[in-house]
């Protein structure tokens, strides 16, 4: 080979390295940048901890810096008045939204709202009082209620009537401070009271209040009813609050069967502002599992 050709050989080859090392640095700086997404996805505390460690603040912190703009904590009520203070101040150092906690003992199997009974009402009215003040200092304004299980020996009017009073005394604690409860219809069992939308749709037309709305699971009502834009369409109105599973499994979007693209697509096109909760699972353990979560959201994200 001539020396001149062995020379611009050496020049281009070691361009295409350099370039290729450029294009590595890029790439790997590009994953690092926030993600600008179209909806406030919120993620909760443990999704993430394989790259922020246990820390509850580092976590955050992480879920900021991928471009997340809310959180929600089902367990925010059970975790000190100091943590509950620090997750606040973060979020407003963040400007996170912060998304639904669980009122304690809002009603459960045992304490179910349906029986009409005085002492799981006052049970369920102290939860609420308690919350309002969870709710001062993490800057929230959704709490997760399940109204609990069928009173099977009752007629169904008269159950629903039951959790229509018991929320209605709830919403008279919450509408001052301008909180909302968001009722949740599950999957989890069949002798749950709440299991579809339309049925918590008329259970709020019955409250009647701006502080209680639906809250919107998405994997529960595609095992429940399936027909999800048209559903949530029909429910519209009353629907404060939206979670994230896909089925079967409950983990990220992709990984079932609901087309998450078009249904968020149906979200962002009814100039939904508020919060969809991101309550499911990895579906891969390992930075690589919390990394396809993130990539996940990128994808599906990606309906403009």
């Amino acid at each position: 080979m001539k020396r001149r050709n062995f020379i611009q050989k050496s020049v281009l080859t070691s361009g295409a390295l350099s370039l290729g090392g450029a294009y590595s640095i890029a790439a790997d700086t590009s994953k690092m940048m926030k993600h600008q997404f179209n909806l406030n996805y919120a993620p909760h505390l443990g999704m993430f901890k394989e790259h922020a460690g246990e820390d509850p603040i580092a976590q955050i912190d992480f879920m900021a810096d991928q471009g997340f703009t809310a959180f929600e904590d089902n367990g925010m009520m059970g975790r000190d008045v100091a943590m509950q203070t620090k997750i606040g101040e973060t979020l407003a150092r963040h400007n996170m939204t912060m998304g639904v906690f669980v009122i304690d003992k809002g009603g459960n199997m045992a304490n179910t709202l349906a029986a009409g009974k005085q002492e799981y009402v006052d049970v369920f009215v102290e939860g609420c009082k308690k919350a309002v003040e969870v709710a001062k200092r993490v800057n929230a304004k959704w709490m997760t209620v399940v109204p609990g299980g069928f009173e099977r020996n009752l007629p169904i009017g008269i159950q629903n009537a039951n959790v229509i009073e018991a929320l209605r005394k709830g919403a008279e604690i919450l509408e001052p401070h301008g909180l909302v409860m968001v009722l949740e219809p599950l999957s989890d069992s069949p002798d749950l009271y709440l299991r579809t939308s339309e049925q918590t749709y008329l259970i709020c037309k019955g409250v009647n209040s701006p502080s209680c709305k639906i809250l919107y699971d998405i994997y529960h009502m595609q095992k429940n009813e399936g027909h999800l834009i048209h559903n949530m369409d029909l429910a519209w109105d009353e629907i404060a609050y939206i979670q994230i599973g896909d089925n079967p499994g409950r983990k990220e979007p992709t990984t079932g069967e609901i087309n998450y693209k078009n249904v968020f697509k149906f979200i962002h096109g009814k100039g939904f502002q508020g919060v969809l909760g991101m309550e499911h699972g990895n579906s891969m353990t390992g930075k690589s599992g919390e990394l396809a979560v993130i990539d996940a959201y990128k994808e599906v994200d990606s309906f403009m």
